[in-house]
């Protein structure tokens, strides 16, 4: 009878750990299959995705027909910026996209703030009106807006691109940053007002220091919306040297040939500045300044 009693204690333990641990492992072993499966999902779709990207580098970098170099080279590109405008191109676009950026963000981040901390009828009614212009493309815009700037001498002129750029990325650039206000909670404003600033202080000095990647994220919205940009540009642009980069690509497009060479060289030369923009403010993009500043509150 005792051997039965102590025999129960000893299976009963056994059996009660096994049970588990087989179920664990096996739950372990299933997790890590399907973290493969999503690997190797996430790199044939990466894949996907950069092969064009490849495609033009090489197609940008191989010799042209009429070329004597051997294996890569970059004459394709320096030969577009020799014979052709593609300096003039690329600094329009420039300051185009630099233009736009910075008024849109000038003017997003106290229009973000009004929405994000009023409550009044009219501020209600200029969400709604943001709402409705944001439903409406660009395109139905674009021949009255040119028949407007002709008569003000804005067609064929970077200033008048600039106006609509602006305009453009207003709507959606305000919501970005009144929903990233909505974020930064009221109790760091109502500490700062409590220390004697204003509330111009309190935004300034609290609000935006706290929303750089609410900024960034805006910044960028605009940047790659004006840089990017072909279908405005070629209707509001006329002249050879006013030309952004999109549409100087347009002009290696002749009737009966096309320059590839020179296509894939400016390509090239387009995808830069993203690329610098987003390898270089990829480090500021954080969400723990917030928490950060709550700290012993």
């Amino acid at each position: 009878m005792s051997a039965v009693l102590h025999a129960h204690p000893e299976s009963g333990p056994t059996l009660g750990v096994a049970g588990p641990e087989k179920t664990r492992r096996a739950l372990s072993e299933a997790g890590l299959r399907g973290r493969w499966w999503r690997f190797v999902l996430i790199l044939a779709i990466t894949a996907i995705v950069l092969v064009p990207i490849m495609v033009t580098v090489v197609l940008a970098l191989t010799p042209g027909p009429n070329s004597t170099a051997t294996g890569l080279t970059l004459e394709n590109i320096t030969g577009v910026f020799s014979k052709t405008l593609a300096g003039t191109w690329l600094t329009n676009s420039l300051i185009t996209t630099l233009s736009t950026v910075i008024v849109s963000v000038a003017v997003a981040a106290p229009a973000g703030y009004v929405l994000s901390r009023g409550r009044s009828k009219a501020v209600s009614g200029y969400s709604l009106l943001l709402f409705v212009m944001q439903s409406l493309p660009i395109i139905t815009s674009v021949v009255p807006l040119f028949i407007l700037f002709a008569g003000m001498g804005l067609v064929d002129n970077l200033l008048g691109l600039i106006i609509i750029y602006v305009g453009s990325t207003m709507t959606v650039a305000t919501w970005m940053m009144a929903a990233y206000f909505d974020s930064i909670p009221v109790s760091l404003e109502e500490a700062s007002w409590i220390d004697g600033c204003s509330v111009f202080g309190s935004f300034t000095k609290v609000v935006l220091r706290n929303s750089l990647p609410g900024i960034l994220s805006t910044a960028i919205f605009a940047f790659l919306l004006a840089w990017n940009d072909y279908l405005v540009a070629i209707v509001f642009l006329r002249s050879n040297e006013i030309f952004t980069l999109p549409v100087g690509v347009q002009s290696f497009f002749q009737q009966n040939m096309t320059d590839w060479s020179g296509v894939m060289a400016l390509a090239v030369v387009m995808m830069l500045p993203p690329i610098i923009v987003f390898a270089t403010l990829n480090k500021y993009f954080s969400v723990g300044g917030i928490g950060g500043s709550l700290a012993g509150r």
